[in-house]
């Protein structure tokens, strides 16, 4: 009696299913080699035969030409055919390029963070932060910024992004290629920063905000030490200490003034 049962749960849970099992395999191989042949010809289809190097030469060749729409199709293929070839990794770098180059500032500089969240520690990261940086600079400018128009004088957000970027840079990869270009920026954004807000005080005073005008002129002595503006920032608070009639105030500023910068004369203007 037991053998008839050991016999009987053998066939009911072990041959049966068994049968089973091998009576599908052939058609669940033609499914899956089905699948695999649907994803090569996908593949195919995108490639026409380039290797993921070709697919970059060539995307990189239109973005020479200047052709950036055209690139950035390419380099999205790329990605498609070869997700994980180090040229599909690469090529998110550049797409955020070439849309740099279209003047798709906001959306290269999603691409771009994008990449930085998901490749932190990448040795081509810091590269990502270097042109952040540059894109926010570009994206400040006009096209009659170098004949008309002060950067300082403008809406300077995209400096202060651009800024900020560098910064970012230099405290996360201190030792890079593009430190040092970095370093370099943040000296010219420092004194755009700095003038714009020279601007600034120079409005509030125009419009009789001396208490405005006096503490945005303490800003630029705090927070840009050593840009050109310090010693107009020093003679605007003098002028404003001035006209709300206090002057021990006024004369300690004109003191700090000439002390520290003996050949000041004001280039800037009070008249409207």
């Amino acid at each position: 009696m037991r053998q008839y049962n050991d016999v009987h749960i053998y066939n009911k849970f072990i041959a049966t299913p068994m049968k089973k099992l091998i009576l599908i395999l052939p058609i669940l191989t033609l499914f899956l080699g089905g699948c695999f042949w649907e994803e090569e010809k996908k593949r195919e289809s995108i490639t026409k035969g380039w290797s993921p190097k070709t697919f970059f030469t060539q995307a990189k060749e239109q973005i020479s030409a200047g052709s950036m729409d055209k690139a950035i199709e390419l380099f999205e293929q790329l990605q498609a055919a070869y997700p994980g070839s180090k040229y599909a990794l690469q090529s998110k770098l550049e797409i955020a390029y070439a849309l740099y180059k279209s003047e798709d500032y906001d959306q290269a500089i999603d691409r771009l963070n994008s990449y930085i969240k998901l490749y932190p520690n990448h040795f081509s990261t810091p590269y990502a932060y270097y042109l952040r940086g540059v894109i926010s600079e570009d994206k400040s400018r006009s096209i009659l910024d170098d004949y008309i128009t002060d950067n300082a004088q403008r809406d300077v957000n995209s400096v202060r992004d651009a800024f900020n970027y560098y910064l970012a840079l230099i405290d996360k990869f201190p030792k890079t290629e593009y430190t040092e270009e970095a370093k370099t920026r943040l000296v010219v954004l420092r004194n755009i920063l700095s003038r714009h807000e020279l601007f600034v005080a120079i409005y509030y005073t125009k419009k009789g905000a001396n208490i405005a005008a006096i503490n945005r002129s303490k800003y630029i002595i705090e927070k840009y030490p050593n840009t050109p503006s310090v010693p107009a920032a020093l003679h605007l608070m003098a002028h404003n200490y001035d006209i709300i009639d206090t002057p021990i105030l006024a004369k300690d500023v004109r003191r700090v003034l000439k002390k520290s910068y003996p050949l000041y004369t004001p280039h800037y203007t009070l008249e409207d």
